[in-house]
């Protein structure tokens, strides 16, 4: 398992949301007369203004000489008896085309302006306007002048416009400049679309049953495209989406539109992976109106579970750690904090898994064939990304400075996704940035006739964002991800402050090791995330530089402390010495971040012990962990909705789906039977529901008196699915060699297995294609009948999950000790009150503590044996029960015989790294004691509804709570209804 970065990027306030990249200078051309000049008279040129119309700002009533000390818009209105006008006096960042979004405010306000002065005081405009109202008089109702400043505001900070408002809009990141109609009106007419403008702005869009229908559909017929009379469950979904996306943006809008007035310190949040799957269901339960969608539909003819279904999962993203960035998502909004997630678009998510004659196939995810209603395509949000060529020194004012001259540019534009919190008007943004070509060296190729390596050089921007890699987990697979991985965006930062703000190093340096944080789900040395000299001085050469200057002076600070140990040097130097000379991104993060973050208890021994020692070992206050959780919004209300109303029939309130430490007032009801009965009704409900759909995508049919016993996760030796698929070869064995008689007394199972395999991970696909054989001889043998069934479902996601996890009794998590980090797949399952079978690795260790042990199946060596245990080698012995079940499999019982022979080999002659000879009677022990509990329902039910009440602190909300007040220092900013 190699290393997963998620990278925390927070900005205190006088840093909020600058763009690391300026406009081009352009003529300011304005009626007015401008002065440029310094608090001591000197006159000045105007500077270079930045494309930033998001400054944070702060409406103050203050005297002209009340300069503040921070970057804050201030406005302050003068009504003396001696003008014959209202006086606005208006300080703000100069930028391109400030001038001309104040005066089109004051004209779509109705306000005339009879005369104005304007002067620059350093970076800052102060401008003096004397307006007049439609009458010609000053304008003195009290909550008039509150609105007009309240809209000045809103244009200076925000995009630049007044809704509903007419003009010259700015310029955009493209050149192009947009002229808005209504300048031609009369000024009382002006003054009446005013009145009704802010009427509008007063008013939310309605929830009752007939206006869904009508925004339904207007956006099949106008949106979408199609007869209002006839469509069909496709298009329904695409109407109501859209529908609901105009609520999700009124949210989105007002609650950034509060950020801009508090001004907090906010959150940036970066991940390469966020696996958000299916957007319907969240949003319309978040938002509060899922019922009021659904009488809406079934009014049009339309069920929403049927329309629901037609939504594609947003794949963009592996496995556990990119949901669980989707989970962190829906907690900070959810907890109104003020926080924006960054990643990338990729056109083509994680690969479709083809199961053909019991083999993995890969498919491309075309998940934007069709659309995607929940993004916003920001066109005039984009920014140049440069690559390649050289670094050059030029010498400006005294100073040698570094200029790095690009070899090519592409354009990263912006696509925003409105992430609703629950129980709350706050809605954060989720940006995904697509890849575009840059249009800077197109004409020179036409105008070469180089038009084909145009097109070529156009196509070759794009596949930057095109495709999410596949698992890099998989040492077998050689991906060349890492050019754009997180940790690059310390380097980024220190290129921004040095070479285009021109801060000094030190200055520099002291802000970017105080913005970022870093999480590692790294449990390996050896699995660390590493770039090749040669592949980033090529692609991105300044950089390069700055991470050897970074090191340079990491490494003479590191001498003066620990002398020198040439050894230690070398360990924790940020560039790696060797056959491939390398950069350690692990090393690189530690070395800025403030704060190393691992995610489960377990996990920060490792890091602590044997990962990161050296450097734990300098900077143990640097260290923490932060366990990592999942939402209950999602994982129980969106997915088990029977469970969720019968949690909150038994605790009598909602506000466990926000305050989920209320889960725990279970326990008192635990041993009430009428609970048990209707705990035990809900989980055949969802059973049944399972069972359906292993029907239609297998044909099989299952008890719902079975076990339905479940491993859905990434296929990987570790995670140790060929252990679970032994086990139940060797429950085939036992049962086929019962006499008929005790027969009777089998436990029946319904073994379900998913997962995806890297397309490069052999093992791997052999194990996935180990489970077909072995299913196949289990399903078609009349002796066993129901008392065994293997099911593998293929293609696992999100959507799957919300599916399988309801519906399981069993819930296997098998993993060596020492290797899972975290592991939230057990989190859902737990909080689902599915029971588990469990190593005692990750987070099972605070399952543990928090359900008790004897409400789990726990088995195997413990995280600080295995080390001993693989000193011993073909030395340790495996049992008996295990050499017969790898010998059938290696003797062709099943087919396949050469195929599997390398399969085989992993586990005997001392190869069996992950311990699954030794851990195997072990594992049979923890079955057989599963057995034993299913037979007594009374028992199992009451340890299900424990497993639920005691789920509360894996909940994404507490992991966001710690961070926030740990790690990243950010209060919630709730905007008010």
């Amino acid at each position: 398992m190699s290393a997963a970065i998620s990278v925390s990027f927070l900005t205190t306030p006088s840093l909020q949301q600058r763009p690391f990249s300026l406009l081009p200078p352009c003529n300011l051309r304005s009626p007015f007369s401008v002065r440029f000049r310094t608090s001591n008279g000197r006159h000045l040129i105007p500077p270079r203004a930045s494309n930033d119309t998001n400054e944070p700002r702060q409406l103050t009533e203050t005297t002209p000489s009340a300069v503040p000390s921070n970057s804050s818009t201030m406005i302050t209105v003068q009504n003396e008896d001696s003008l014959d006008s209202t006086l606005f006096l208006i300080r703000a960042r100069n930028r391109i085309g400030l001038l001309q979004v104040i005066t089109r405010a004051f004209k779509i306000l109705g306000l005339t302006i009879e005369r104005a002065t304007v002067e620059l005081e350093g970076e800052y405009f102060v401008k003096s306007f004397f307006v007049t109202d439609s009458d010609g008089k000053k304008v003195e109702d009290t909550e008039s002048l509150e609105r007009i400043k309240e809209a000045l505001a809103d244009a200076i900070d925000g995009d630049g416009s007044v809704s509903g408002s007419g003009g010259v809009g700015l310029v955009s990141g493209r050149g192009v400049v947009v002229r808005k109609a209504g300048l031609g009106m009369e000024s009382g007419e002006r003054k009446a679309k005013v009145e009704k403008m802010f009427g509008f702005m007063d008013a939310f869009l309605k929830n009752d049953s007939f206006s869904l229908q009508k925004d339904i559909l207007d956006h099949v017929e106008y949106t979408v495209a199609r007869s209002r009379f006839i469509f069909d469950d496709f298009e329904a979904y695409q109407g109501l989406s859209y529908s609901v996306r105009d609520r999700l943006i009124e949210r989105w809008h007002d609650t950034h539109r509060y950020f801009k007035k508090k001004d907090p310190k906010r959150l940036y949040f970066l991940s390469l992976e966020f696996l958000m799957g299916r957007s319907l269901s969240n949003s319309v339960i978040n938002l509060g109106i899922r019922d009021q969608y659904a009488d809406a539909l079934n009014q049009l003819g339309f069920e929403f579970e049927v329309v629901a279904e037609q939504e594609g999962d947003a794949a963009l993203g592996n496995g556990g750690l990119a949901r669980l960035c989707a989970c962190q998502m829906d907690s900070l909004a959810t907890l109104d904090y003020p926080a924006w997630g960054y990643g990338l678009r990729y056109q083509y998510g994680l690969f479709r898994q083809i199961i053909l004659d019991g083999f993995q196939l890969e498919e491309p995810d075309y998940w934007l064939n069709f659309g995607n209603p929940w993004e916003i395509e920001r066109v005039h949000v984009s920014y140049p990304v440069k690559f390649y060529g050289t670094v050059e020194e030029e010498g400006i004012q005294g100073q040698t400075i570094k200029v790095w001259i690009p070899g090519e540019t592409v354009e990263a534009v912006a696509y925003d996704n409105p992430i609703p919190g629950y129980g709350t008007r706050n809605a954060i943004n989720l940006r995904l940035w697509a890849a575009k070509p840059s249009d800077q060296y197109d004409m020179e190729s036409y105008n070469t006739g180089d038009y084909i390596n145009a097109i070529m050089d156009r196509q070759k921007a794009e596949t930057i964002s095109n495709v999410l890699y596949p698992d890099d987990r998989s040492y077998q697979v050689a991906l060349q991800i890492n050019d754009t991985h997180p940790s690059l965006a310390i380097a980024e930062v220190m290129r921004v402050l040095v070479d285009e703000e021109h801060l000094d190093w030190s200055r520099a340096w002291d802000i970017t090791s105080r913005v970022f944080s870093f999480t590692t789900h790294t449990v390996h040395v050896e699995a660390l995330e590493k770039i090749p000299v040669d592949l980033l001085g090529n692609l991105l050469p300044r950089h390069l530089q700055i991470i050897y200057e970074i090191n340079y002076k990491f490494m003479e600070e590191l001498k003066s402390m620990i002398g020198q140990d040439y050894d230690r040097l070398s360990r924790m130097s940020i560039v790696e010495e060797g056959a491939v000379k390398s950069i350690r991104m692990a090393n690189l993060s530690i070395v800025c971040c403030q704060i190393v973050n691992g995610v489960s208890k377990v996990h920060l021994d490792l890091l602590k012990e044997r990962v990161f020692k050296d450097f734990y070992e300098l900077w143990p206050q640097k260290f923490q962990y932060k366990t990592n959780g999942v939402t209950q919004r999602r994982w129980v209300v969106v997915s088990n909705p029977n469970l969720s109303s019968l949690i909150s029939k038994w605790l009598g309130t909602e506000s466990w789906i926000r305050n989920v430490d209320l889960l725990a007032g279970l326990r008192q009801h635990v041993s009430d039977p009428d609970l048990q009965r209707e705990w035990k009704m809900v989980k055949k409900v969802n059973k049944a529901r399972l069972a359906e759909y292993i029907e239609t995508l297998s044909g099989i049919k299952v008890s719902l008196d079975a076990m339905f016993d479940v491993q859905i996760k990434r296929i990987h030796e570790y995670k140790r699915q060929l252990l679970n698929i032994l086990g139940i070869i060797h429950r085939y064995d036992c049962i086929k060699n019962m006499e008929t008689s005790d027969r009777r007394k089998v436990v029946p199972r319904v073994c379900i297995i998913g997962g995806k395999a890297a397309p490069g991970y052999d093992i791997a696909k052999k194990i996935i294609k180990l489970c077909h054989v072995v299913a196949e001889k289990i399903n078609n043998d009349a002796d066993i009948g129901d008392l065994l069934k293997l099911v593998f479902i293929p293609d696992y996601n999100v959507s799957v999950a919300e599916l399988v996890i309801p519906g399981s009794d069993l819930s296997q998590h098998l993993s060596t000790a020492g290797h899972e980090a975290s592991g939230t797949g057990s989190m859902k399952f737990l909080m689902n009150g599915c029971l588990l079978l469990a190593t005692a690795d990750g987070a099972i260790v605070e399952i543990m503590e928090e359900v008790g042990a004897d409400n789990m199946f726990l088995f195997g060596a413990k995280v600080n044996e295995v080390p001993a245990l693989r000193e011993k080698g073909a030395s340790l012995k495996a049992p008996l029960q295990f050499l017969r079940v790898v010998r059938m499999v290696r003797d062709g019982y099943f087919g396949f015989k050469d195929y599997f022979k390398s399969l085989c080999d992993t586990l005997e002659d001392g190869k069996d790294f992950y311990l699954l000879g030794y851990d195997f009677a072990s594992y049979l022990e923890a079955q057989a004691a599963a057995d034993r509990t299913f037979v007594d329902p009374e028992k199992w039910i009451h340890m299900s509804i424990l497993s639920t009440a005691g789920s509360g602190k894996f909940s994404s909300d507490k992991t966001i709570e710690e961070y926030a007040k740990h790690t990243w220092g950010i209060e919630p900013c709730k905007c008010p209804f």
